[in-house]
């Protein structure tokens, strides 16, 4: 049975992600990190949804029955998992967390415990084991070996902590006004604290969760929000997270959103001349438009292309050796401060870019002019193989021998398809990308 999807386990809380489920997916976690286990602890962190306290009563439940002892955290970003499941010396971390989705919807995402998230090697035993009932039944402990739990408060400031240190000493960001959008999720205490301490004057916006608002209107998928926000405050420069803090979207003086590559294309050429990248380059994913390589190139940097995810960019980033990378979409890493996407990480080192620099986001985020790219998303009721639809072959032909690139990928994590296309020409790529979403709309609705 595959649980796992592009990024943790998700969907529909209370469906898919039930408590049931849920214990025992916690159960064979356990068991599996039972093989590495040296101080037989787990650490578990949430976002702000409602069902959040329905599923990390599942996970202590499952993992104490399996013999591990839990420390729960309450709401923090994911990176920060990452980041204290090392610190604390734990075995392995558990976020709580559908990320950008709707409050509806909930996942769970594993670190082990150097920080790092699983590979599918590790998910795939994850999933024999659930499916195992023999061995679960004889894992479950009894008397002195059933574990224990323990919540613990203050963990929110090791990480504020490690987050400000990854700003430069020399800098600070007084006279900045700084507007950042929370999402209503898990970023809406330490967000606005890490700014205001590092001198930010700071507007906070969707920083009031109650359960169901996570994500609603606001955060990187509303960027129109904090965008608003920045003309109405004259900010200097917007910050969106989304519902768990692990992505990043940055809106400039005007209010226009900051293009997540050429967000990236920036920030690599500026670590270059610090001298801190390594590997001479970046990785990003298969999303991310041709431009940004180009503009790599008049560098001489390299562009590395992974699949889509973030820790997929992380695994080719280690196999290069090099430390920075991310996606189109708001999920940059830079390893030497961070093992995972973190978008208020990734916001200091872009206002440190900004103050050091002295001018405007706009003048300073916009180095190229990109490849017209759409991106079309279309409901599917089936993920069929593609190299079982009749036609689909011809249809890439007849794509590329227009010069567009094409991806065509099922959603990790919805029962969606994602068409994106990229060209030179405009009005051939529309025309393309109405044919693309029309052949798929009538071979997988």
């Amino acid at each position: 049975m595959k649980l796992f999807g592009t990024d943790g386990v998700r969907g529909k809380a209370g469906a898919e992600v039930s408590a049931l489920n849920t214990m025992r997916l916690a159960m064979a976690t356990g068991i599996y990190f039972r093989q590495f286990s040296s101080t037989n602890k787990i650490l578990v962190g949430k976002d702000t949804r409602r069902s959040g306290y329905m599923i990390e009563n599942a996970l202590v439940s499952g993992l104490t029955a399996v013999g591990f002892d839990v420390i729960q955290i309450g709401p923090m970003p994911t990176p920060a998992i990452a980041f204290l499941t090392e610190s604390m010396r734990c075995d392995a971390g558990i976020m709580i967390s559908a990320s950008h989705n709707p409050y509806y919807d909930n996942g769970i995402k594993f670190f082990d415990s150097m920080g790092n998230k699983l590979d599918r090697e590790q998910e795939i035993e994850i999933e024999a084991i659930y499916e195992n009932h023999a061995l679960i039944e004889e894992a479950q402990q009894t008397e002195l070996n059933i574990g224990k739990s323990k919540r613990i408060d203050d963990v929110i400031g090791r990480y504020i902590v490690h987050i400000k240190n990854s700003f430069p000493k020399n800098l600070s960001l007084a006279n900045l006004r700084v507007v950042v959008d929370c999402a209503n999720g898990a970023g809406y205490i330490v967000a606005p604290t890490i700014l205001s301490e590092l001198g930010a004057d700071v507007i906070t916006i969707a920083n009031n969760p109650n359960g169901f608002n996570i994500n609603d209107n606001c955060g990187a998928m509303h960027p129109e929000m904090v965008a608003k926000a920045v003309k109405e405050y004259r900010a200097d420069v917007g910050i969106a997270l989304d519902g768990d803090a692990d992505r990043l979207v940055l809106v400039d003086e005007n209010g226009e959103v900051i293009d997540g590559d050429k967000l990236m294309a920036v920030l690599a050429v500026y670590l270059k001349e610090q001298k801190t990248l390594t590997g001479n380059g970046m990785v990003a994913t298969v999303m991310s438009n041709q431009g940004l390589g180009e503009y790599l190139n008049t560098h001489n940097l390299t562009l590395h292309r992974s699949a889509v995810g973030d820790k997929n960019v992380v695994e080719l980033m280690q196999k290069n050796g090099i430390n920075f990378g991310g996606e189109q979409s708001g999920h940059i890493i830079f390893s030497d401060y961070a093992k995972t996407g973190d978008g208020i990480s990734s916001a200091l080192q872009a206002l440190a870019y900004l103050v050091a620099s002295g001018k405007k986001v706009s003048e300073i985020f916009n180095p190229y002019e990109s490849y017209p790219q759409q991106l079309v998303n279309i409901n599917v009721n089936k993920k069929v193989p593609f190299d079982t639809i009749e036609g689909y072959d011809a249809l890439v032909k007849d794509v590329e021998g227009a010069g567009m690139r094409q991806l065509f990928r099922y959603s990790g994590t919805e029962n969606k398809l994602r068409i994106l296309l990229e060209g030179k020409d405009q009005k051939i790529l529309d025309q393309k990308m109405s044919m693309c979403v029309s052949f798929f709309q009538k071979v997988l609705a």
